[in-house]
């Protein structure tokens, strides 16, 4: 019962390590995760209708790095699939991120070019020098009225904190288009795993040299289980039995209804800006059709409290973390990565590069 390696979370972080660690570097690894499943957040099951359903949310991949395309494809094939997200604001529904086609259809506009778009954001937006917070870098690239319209209540009701109380970096991500490019990433590769992530999770654990204990709990590991090294994905405040206090999170819980028509809605994920209790809701037909007379949907609503989904970046949290990481920074044979254990928001390729290259230092 001695292991090389314990890797706390069975999510991209420990699945893609494990990988490594036990096909490159032939040591052993025992993956441990508190659920009762793989993949952790890209967790998805087959519906008895046939439809593929996303537990947690959409996980829509999405890549420019060849390297982790290349890397990912040794463990699953590739359905070709652009994501589109639009808006209901309302009653209508927008094309989002902001491009040529939402400003026509808001503003019965008829721009046509980049350059006419470009002139309308510059005649818009608020000049500030060094945006702050999420308020601010929204204001400064898309003006107050759109604003208003497609980020303050969408963003208050998902965090439970306005704009101006988040990190510029919440928001910062989302940039106006300049073209009537409506899909929600541009990136080089933009794929879903054939048979969806569950089974290219399995196939990345699937070595004589990985043990998998599901529903096990960190905290409560049987001393009779032995290891060398760690490498932990966990909350990093849980690491330290919350020292420092714990971490802000924002959590969400998704309520999966199946809809007795072919089609619920024209696209897979439609947010809602107005007063309603969800943020969005997800059709997971549009991922991987089949035929069927039934649909089933996604209604995502946020909840202060549960399962660490998101960090609350502000200056506060900030500073907690920081504290964590230098006790983290002092710890020998542990190596702290992952969305939860460094305190930050990523995409799966951005955790599956970042994987890769920590693996690099690993021996």
């Amino acid at each position: 019962m001695r292991y090389d390696y314990l890797i706390v979370g069975a999510g991209f972080s420990g699945a893609v390590l494990a990988e490594r660690i036990a096909n490159v570097l032939k040591k052993t690894v025992l993956v441990i995760d508190k659920r009762e499943h793989i993949a952790g957040n890209a967790y998805d099951f087959t519906d008895r209708s046939g439809i593929l359903v996303h537990k947690y949310g959409p996980h829509i991949f999405h890549t420019n790095s060849k390297e982790v395309f290349d890397y990912l494809s040794c463990f699953t094939d590739w359905v070709k699939y652009e994501h589109k997200v639009k808006v209901c604001y309302r009653g209508v529904k927008y094309p989002f991120p902001v491009n040529i086609n939402t400003l026509n259809m808001l503003y019965g506009l008829n721009i046509e070019t980049e350059k006419e778009v470009k002139e309308y954001f510059e005649g818009v937006k608020r000049i500030i020098e060094h945006p702050s917070n999420s308020e601010e870098i929204v204001l400064s690239r898309f003006g107050k009225e759109l604003y208003k319209i497609f980020f303050e209540k969408f963003t208050e009701k998902s965090w439970f904190a306005h704009p101006k109380k988040l990190s510029a970096s919440v928001c910062g991500r989302i940039k106006p288009r300049y073209s009537t490019d409506d899909r929600y990433f541009t990136d080089r590769f933009q794929y879903m795993p054939a048979k969806g992530y569950t089974k290219m999770f399995a196939e990345m654990l699937r070595s004589p040299r990985i043990k998998v204990l599901l529903n096990t709990d960190f905290k409560n590991l049987p001393a009779r289980i032995k290891f060398g090294k760690t490498v932990f994905t966990g909350p990093i405040d849980l690491y330290f039995d919350y020292k420092y206090g714990k971490l802000p999170y924002r959590s969400q819980i998704q309520e999966i209804k199946t809809v007795k028509k072919e089609f619920f809605q024209e696209n897979a994920v439609v947010n809602y800006a107005g007063n309603e209790k969800y943020t969005r809701i997800t059709e997971f037909k549009h991922f991987y059709p089949v035929i069927s007379t039934l649909t089933i949907i996604g209604m995502e609503y946020p909840k202060r409290k549960g399962e660490e989904f998101y960090p609350v970046l502000n200056p506060l949290s900030s500073l907690v973390f920081n504290k964590y990481k230098r006790l983290a920074n002092e710890q020998r044979d542990v190596l702290f990565t992952g969305r939860l254990a460094n305190y930050k928001y990523y995409n799966m390729d951005q955790v599956v590069a970042k994987s890769l290259k920590e693996f690099s230092g690993i021996s």
